[in-house]
């Protein structure tokens, strides 16, 4: 039987931008066994998965890449896709032994990719179906995939009954980003919440451990605290059962664009047309005055409250 080779490192939002290209790739290799290569941090968005074999490697480290390269030169691949095309990966492929590497850069070592080279001129994901085309997948456009199985379908149903949510009654906000981009956070998130709470809708706080504190001191004014309170997989779930989303440019803004619901995102010092959550386009939030097929950055204070409200009620969200 053939076998296959994914690799994509991270980050958190790449890797669930991903699900939905690694998906293709399995069904247009059926008769093969495909394996992924992925960060220790995020083999859990795949733990539900069928018929995908998962490895995780640290994302750095000369040491941790010949490790890499030893256990790919010794499984006998018959292709790559490189989803992640870094240097390190690259260099992963040009050592790999794999006579077919499909990847983000018309060079070596990729043996498939786009024509043109890539200098960030479209959406990454867009790029991505790129190269999977450049292999002979009809590559479609379509949300993230975060499965969960009924005991994470159990658990949040009662984590739901017990702070007594009901289904599509409450909103999920995440005010937080990377602490290492402060700039990517809204700092009205706390205004905005007493605004939908006096909607009608609840507010579910969520984040890491990291952002636990700040949103234990939110909760106290308004809303409820659900910091680390869910997995990756286990947040994708409560976002089924949520009426909107409003985020940063964030993990979880990745996350929950798999839960089928609107994820309102706040873009501004951030490129929003290269990463804004797949399917979410239309619910990209940016500071007025500024076209939205041309990036321009801007601080995010530059976004009202009210601003943000009378776009929610024109969608039909509030």
């Amino acid at each position: 039987m053939p076998k296959i080779l994914v690799i994509k490192f991270g980050a958190l939002g790449d890797v669930v931008m991903a699900t939905s290209l690694i998906k293709q790739i399995q069904r247009f290799h059926g008769d093969s066994e495909v394996f992924l290569i992925t960060s220790p941090a995020f083999t859990s968005v795949f733990e539900h998965w069928d018929d995908l074999s998962v490895i995780a490697f640290s994302r750095k480290g000369f040491l941790e890449t010949i490790r890499v390269l030893s256990w790919i030169r010794k499984s006998g691949f018959n292709r790559i896709y490189d989803l992640q095309s870094n240097d390190r990966t690259s260099v992963i492929c040009a050592f790999s032994g794999v006579k077919e590497r499909i990847g983000n850069h018309p060079r070596f070592p990729y043996t498939h990719h786009p024509a043109d080279i890539w200098t960030g001129q479209c959406h990454i994901f867009e790029r991505m179906l790129m190269v999977l085309e450049s292999a002979g997948i009809h590559a479609e456009s379509v949300p993230p995939l975060i499965l969960s199985n009924d005991k994470e379908k159990a658990g949040v149903r009662e984590w739901m009954n017990r702070h007594h949510l009901a289904n599509g009654a409450f909103v999920i906000l995440h005010a937080g980003a990377s602490s290492a981009h402060p700039e990517k956070c809204w700092p009205y998130f706390l205004e905005l919440a007493q605004v939908i709470d006096q909607s009608g809708h609840s507010v579910v706080w969520v984040g890491a451990e990291t952002e636990a504190r700040e949103n234990r001191q939110r909760a106290e004014t308004v809303g409820i605290d659900a910091s680390n309170a869910f997995s990756i997989t286990g947040l994708a779930e409560l976002g089924r059962h949520a009426c909107f989303a409003v985020t940063n440019d964030s993990g979880p803004m990745h996350i929950l664009s798999a839960s089928g619901i609107p994820v309102y995102a706040f873009f501004g010092p951030t490129n929003w047309l290269r990463s804004h959550a797949i399917g979410q386009r239309e619910h990209v939030i940016i500071p007025p005055g500024l076209s939205s097929d041309i990036y321009h950055p801007e601080t995010l204070d530059k976004i009202k409250v009210s601003g943000v409200v009378d776009i929610l009620r024109t969608a039909g969200s509030l």
